[in-house]
């Protein structure tokens, strides 16, 4: 009775929200307001301060856009959230929009239909990237349809809304990263050079940290500093918040990096000089930025010149992945057993799991917090693939059916992310076969060789085939680059089958890229099934042929060979996973206690 009482008052609370956005759209003559999940800088995890779309839907996922109008209200999200939405948005009148699906219009189609010449299209144009905002505009236009950019209506309707994050700026050691910010602005200046830019403006928040070796603690989980940054040939500044920058100053200062206002880049960029070649990225810098442009400066676009420095991780980096990985496979590896031993013999729950493993990654040295909000989802929660336990739907654990935990950690030596979904019981044959099917592909992709200038999208098929063999599949990319000690989910690697554009996150693989292999299936109602590992790329033999490629496993943690159907294993999945499991052990295995380790190797034994 309570949670329907509770149900009740959401689906209120949302309307009236609603509503009272509808009132201040009609004063500011606003028929249509748009609002992403986005901050000023393109964020995809944004902190509490511009979190507008989970305050005026009530929909709580990491992606996700609302379109109001005056009588209509509808939220678009992609396939890992078509579950949670359809459930977080029930009562509210918002109707789910499931991007990608057959007879389901996109934001651009949706707006070019409804909206009548005359009107007017809202949007906070800091929120809003230009090249999407461009394009909108542009569509429109056709229509006599007018965009308002400057109003940030959810400021008049969000009562008690955050502030601003802005805490201390750390900076990161050369001995983590690998080379000095010297070094890397050296780097991109060259860069700037063959693109004749003379100003380079960075508003990417992974990117100003990377560049400058500097983390923060601006966004949950991910170690940035909400700050903006204009690079010239000769000079280099940052814009932030100068109260969390008081412990590093006199370092960068050291290296001629100024310090100035977080919002006075607006006002900077309306004066930059006559006739300089200004560089930018047009999918991440906002509309607002873009737009202060005067008009005698030339705008060149292209992919922030941070991208491929950051993606290509150096030597010390890598080498320091492996350490984080060994302590964040312990970790995992002590949950799992822990996990193991005590299911049907303790009260355990999805969100009391999470706070364990929390706990043992917190024992870890240089530990700095977790890199995404713990996926720990149990039963039929496993079907929602990027569900994080609430006390609301905090679901006791049984010993029967999977429970997927999908969590990784931030430490100095770099960012894990790792997924695992364990068997509390017997397994049906059903579930056996799912899950076989699903670690046949990861091990496929896992052990790739391929020849230098192959992209994710041309492996892909390697980790979906055996779901595919049986008409199965799953709706989410295959895996995604990850940052240093940033941000879990990074460009422009992945592997994924699904691209508008094959140059869109899915760069060539060079050696260095560090990209997740996270292949999955999902039975709605049931359960769901994911396997996770970072790998990153390396050479392999040079033949007369050309330079050929492989990965490596970063991550070191046993798969559950309890929910294994060894007959749909041929005997190169067998060796793979032997040769595996071989290699967790033998890294591992001096970190653990007698049990512990006896455990662990029943559980790697070869099959």
């Amino acid at each position: 009775m309570k949670a329907h009482l509770r149900f009740r008052k959401g689906c209120i609370m949302i309307k009236d929200r609603i509503e009272k956005l509808r009132k201040v759209m009609r004063e500011n003559g606003i028929d249509v307001y748009y609002i992403p999940t986005n901050d000023f800088h393109g964020s995809e995890y944004v902190g509490d301060y511009f979190k507008c779309r989970k305050y005026i839907t009530g929909f709580t996922g990491s992606a996700g856009t609302a379109v109001i109008t005056m009588d209509d209200a509808r939220l678009w999200t992609d396939g890992r959230y078509f579950i949670q939405a359809a459930a977080e948005l029930s009562g509210s009148g918002i109707t789910l929009m499931k991007m990608g699906q057959p007879d389901v219009p996109t934001i651009k189609e949706y707006l070019s239909d409804i909206m009548k010449p005359g009107q007017v299209l809202g949007f906070d144009g800091r929120c809003v990237d230009y090249k999407y905002a461009i394009s909108l505009e542009e569509l429109l236009h056709k229509n006599d349809v007018r965009i308002v950019y400057h109003l940030d209506l959810m400021d008049e309707v969000w009562e008690d809304r955050p502030t601003l994050e802005s805490k201390k700026v750390k900076i990161l050691d050369v001995k983590y990263c690998g080379e000095d910010r010297i070094s890397k602005l050296e780097k991109i200046r060259e860069l700037m050079n063959e693109k004749k830019a003379d100003i380079f403006v960075l508003t990417s928040l992974d990117d100003i940290a990377w560049l400058f070796n500097i983390r923060g603690e601006d966004i949950m989980c991910n170690p940035v500093v909400l700050s903006y940054a204009i690079i010239t040939k000769d000079e280099a500044v940052i814009y932030a918040d100068a109260d969390a920058f008081v412990d590093v100053m006199d370092e960068l200062n050291k290296d001629n990096i100024e310090l100035r206002p977080y919002n006075q880049i607006y006002e900077d960029i309306k004066m930059l000089p006559e006739n300089v070649n200004v560089y930018m990225d047009s999918e991440k810098a906002n509309f607002a930025i873009v737009k202060n442009v005067p008009d005698n400066v030339t705008l060149i676009g292209g992919d922030n010149l941070t991208l491929m420095p950051k993606a290509i991780k150096n030597a010390t980096e890598i080498a320091n992945e492996k350490l984080a990985h060994i302590k964040d496979g312990v970790a995992v590896t002590k949950f799992m057993y822990w996990l193991k031993k005590n299911i049907g013999k303790m009260r355990i729950t999805e969100l009391s799991a999470a706070e364990y493993l929390e706990g043992l990654r917190e024992q870890g040295e240089n530990y700095m917090g977790p890199s995404f909000e713990p996926i720990v989802a149990y039963g039929a929660n496993g079907a929602m693939c990027h569900y994080s336990p609430t006390e609301e739907s905090d679901t006791e654990l049984k010993a029967e059916s999977f429970v997927l935990f999908d969590t990784g950690g931030q430490y100095l030596e770099g960012t894990t992310d790792i997924t695992r979904t364990i068997a509390l019981g017997p397994c049906t044959d059903e579930q056996k076969k799912h899950y076989t099917a699903v670690l046949k592909g990861h091990l496929n992709l896992a052990s790739a060789k391929f020849l230098y200038g192959v992209r994710g999208i041309n492996l892909d098929y390697l980790a979906r085939g055996p779901l595919w063999e049986m008409g199965l599949d799953y709706n989410h990319g295959t895996g995604h680059g990850v940052g240093f000690y940033l941000n879990v989910h990074e460009g422009p690697n992945s592997f994924r089958w699904k691209c508008a554009d094959d140059n869109v996150n899915s760069a060539v693989l060079e050696e260095g890229m560090i990209t997740s292999n996270e292949p999955g299936f999902y039975l709605e109602g049931h359960y769901g099934i994911r396997t996770e590992n970072m790998i990153v790329c390396v050479k392999d033999e040079q033949t007369e042929y050309g330079q050929f490629m492989r990965f490596e496993n970063l991550t070191m943690v046993p798969y559950d060979i309890e929910a294994i159907d060894l007959s749909m294993m041929t005997e190169v999945d067998k060796k793979r996973l032997n040769d595996y499991h071989r290699e967790v052990y033998s890294k591992l295995s001096l970190y653990l206690n007698e049990e512990e380790k006896i455990w662990l190797k029943e559980v790697t034994k070869e099959v």
